[in-house]
């Protein structure tokens, strides 16, 4: 196959951040992407249906000239969410869903809820308004080893979670082990998004020849079986498995350094990466759906109508591309690509 012509995409989970780095990620996510789930781990978080209307703004003021894009926003949760906060989100009808992070667990996650059963409250009236709820699935215990991290936030808080609140639409996002894709198979409303760094590597890539910081993100990744399971469910065909990328732009000298941030940016080239995964299954055929329905038809939204085309040849991932203060270094910099949008 030397084209493929899939309906547009969106991506169910990305961090833009705000102001001169915002102008600088989101044209690579309005190329290829209708819509976008738009994280709200800003310093400060987006709490409220009035930070996410002034952040919203922001975004589309900085979507390039002649270009479509919608951003779908969110709410970060915290332990003094309330239900009435939660109402005012529905009733915007551009706040699409909320955030929980555990305190601590991730990138500016300090305000994240310390304790999942506060927020019971808060979960009863998403389940009366179906509002989706997104959930980092990780334990921050200092006690939980780091690769178990994902399964025991499955096990104790997940699991209660669902019971409490078995209407209540969930999103497990960035899932990375086999226990999250077989929790997701047998759960009521949930789904999951995939990230294309976890269908690609494993944690031997963290480790390669010295440490990568480029490939270190959270979750992080894990073991072979592992992303063997994550690709067998992005190409199963199961509406609960969906594309969404978490791509998450720092800079090259906040990566590369004594105590470098999670998170890869995958947002320069994010189709042409999960265009490779799929071929490399032999499932292109099954790439429109991951990509272009699965999400929409969860989140309750249209699918998009028109189209874009990826076209099979070789390109090389550049080395990095202009940010802030430093480059920031895409997934793969530097490797050749064997797709590239039209």
């Amino acid at each position: 196959m030397q084209k493929l012509t899939i309906t547009r995409p969106d991506d169910w989970h990305l961090h833009l951040r705000d102001g001169a780095a915002l102008k600088a990620v989101l044209p690579h996510t309005v190329r290829q992407f209708a819509r976008a789930i738009v994280m709200p781990n800003l310093k400060p978080p987006v709490r409220s249906v009035v930070d996410a209307a002034a952040y919203r703004d922001r975004i589309i003021a900085a979507i390039p000239a002649g270009k479509q894009f919608e951003p779908l926003m969110t709410l970060y949760l915290t332990d003094n969410t309330s239900p009435a906060d939660i109402i005012a989100a529905k009733a915007s009808q551009f706040v699409k869903a909320v955030k929980y992070y555990p305190a601590g667990a991730t990138t500016n996650s300090d305000f994240g809820v310390t304790d999942i059963r506060k927020c019971d409250p808060v979960f009863k009236a998403m389940e009366q308004v179906d509002m989706p709820l997104l959930l980092h699935g990780e334990v921050a215990d200092r006690d939980v080893d780091m690769f178990d991290r994902e399964k025991v936030f499955i096990e104790k808080q997940l699991l209660p979670l669902k019971q409490r609140f078995p209407n209540l639409r969930v999103v497990l996002e960035h899932i990375t082990t086999s226990d999250a894709v077989q929790f997701v198979l047998a759960a009521h409303n949930i789904a999951a998004t995939i990230t294309p760094q976890h269908l690609l590597f494993n944690r031997n890539s963290l480790f390669k020849g010295g440490i990568r910081p480029h490939f270190y993100c959270l979750p992080i990744l894990k073991r072979e079986e592992h992303r063997q399971a994550l690709l067998q469910a992005a190409i199963s065909g199961n509406p609960k498995f969906f594309l969404g990328t978490d791509s998450a732009p720092h800079s090259r000298d906040s990566k590369e350094n004594s105590c470098g941030c999670a998170g890869c940016y995958s947002a320069l080239h994010a189709m042409e990466l999960y265009a490779e995964v799929f071929e490399h299954a032999d499932a292109l055929d099954k790439l429109e759906a991951f990509a272009s329905f699965y999400g929409p038809d969860f989140y309750q939204l249209p699918r998009n109508t028109e189209q874009i085309t990826l076209a099979k040849t070789t390109w090389r991932i550049p080395d990095e591309v202009p940010f802030t203060e430093s480059g920031l270094v895409p997934l793969r910099a530097g490797q050749e690509m064997t797709w590239q949008m039209a």
